[in-house]
C-alpha cells in the first residue's frame, strides 16, 4: 500500500513517587493528594504511559481511597473505592493513558494505612 509502519517501544519502568519500586504510602487525607506518578512530558496518540495501580489496605477496617487520575475535578479526574482491610493487593489503576507531565495522586480517609503499588509501560512511538 506504500505506506510505512512505526514500531512503538514499551519499556516497564517504577512510578515516580515510588522508590526502588517500593509502593507509595498514601500520606493525605484530602485533595490534593500523594504523588503516586507523573506521566511523561510526550504528547501525540503513540506516547503515552500505562499506567497499572495496586492498593493495599493495613488497617483493621475497611478505607475509602480516592485517586486524581491526572486533575483533580469531581467527577472527572477522580476514581473512588473502598479497599478492604488486610485483604492483600486491590486492582485500582487497570493501566490506564496518561500523557503530558499529568500527575497522578491519591488521598484515603486515614493517613499513612494504604499503600500503592504499580508500575508503568512507557509507550513511545
Amino acid at each position: 500500500d506504500g505506506g510505512f509502519f512505526i514500531m512503538a517501544t514499551y519499556t516497564r519502568a517504577e512510578l515516580t513517587g515510588s522508590t526502588d519500586g517500593r509502593g507509595v504510602l498514601v500520606a493525605a487525607t484530602s485533595s490534593p493528594g500523594t504523588t503516586i506518578h507523573t506521566a511523561g512530558a510526550v504528547t501525540g496518540d503513540d506516547n503515552y504511559d500505562e499506567i497499572y495501580l495496586w492498593a493495599v489496605n493495613s488497617s483493621t477496617a475497611a478505607l475509602k481511597l480516592t485517586i486524581e487520575f491526572g486533575g483533580q475535578t469531581a467527577p472527572n479526574d477522580l476514581i473512588e473505592y473502598t479497599v478492604a482491610a488486610e485483604s492483600g493487593l486491590k486492582l485500582v489503576c487497570p493501566g490506564l493513558n496518561l500523557q503530558n507531565a499529568l500527575v497522578v495522586t491519591a488521598f484515603a480517609a486515614t493517613t499513612n494505612l494504604i499503600i500503592i503499588h504499580g508500575y508503568v509501560n512507557k509507550i513511545r512511538a
